[in-house]
């Protein structure tokens, strides 16, 4: 018995399979696998991110480390109960680094922390005085990348008190437990 088939394409192949029972059971059973393989075949390009353009003055310069400075400084005047005065301890009760991103105005952008040792308490601290701060001073305009902001880390260093100095204006540590 010879039979003779006629190609069909798309959903009409399928629209006619589907009207023999045995294919419509199986069309039941494969149809999501079916389509998540067919649209596992194609591909999507997301469009294209802009380049971050970042200039070589805001990766090691006098301006960034002035820049940095003028922060340090606006922290500490903003939060002046938070600040610990004199020497930090030999053997402090966290270090808890943050990254913040600063737009032109001087707005914080994005903050988050960076590194810690996992004291919650601390790390709150933290990102409470730094948004407690805002705005910050603006920053020179050559410091900034190609949209127009600055990406800054700072060091908290606590004492077991929960007061910090900011490593940018930190005095020099301890040197004994006593």
């Amino acid at each position: 018995m010879l039979i003779r088939v006629r190609p069909r394409s798309g959903l009409a192949a399928v629209s006619a399979l589907s009207r023999t029972p045995a294919c419509a059971r199986l069309l039941h059973y494969l149809g999501p696998s079916l389509l998540l393989a067919l649209a596992s075949a194609c591909t999507i390009t997301p469009p294209p991110r802009p380049l971050l353009v970042i200039p070589p003055q805001a990766i090691n310069s006098v301006a960034l480390d002035d820049y940095r400075a003028a922060v340090a400084k606006h922290i500490v005047e903003r939060n002046p109960s938070y600040v610990l005065h004199g020497k930090p301890q030999a053997m402090l009760r966290s270090l808890v680094v943050i990254s913040f991103t600063v737009n032109r105005d001087g707005q914080i952008v994005k903050s988050s922390v960076y590194r810690t040792n996992g004291d919650y308490d601390t790390e709150a601290t933290a990102l409470v005085t730094l948004r407690h701060s805002a705005p910050l001073p603006p920053p020179p305009t050559h410091l900034l990348n190609s949209i127009g902001q600055i990406e800054l880390f700072e060091d908290w260093l606590f004492n077991d008190d929960g007061k910090f100095q900011l490593r940018t204006l930190a005095s020099p540590q301890a040197q004994s437990f006593n």
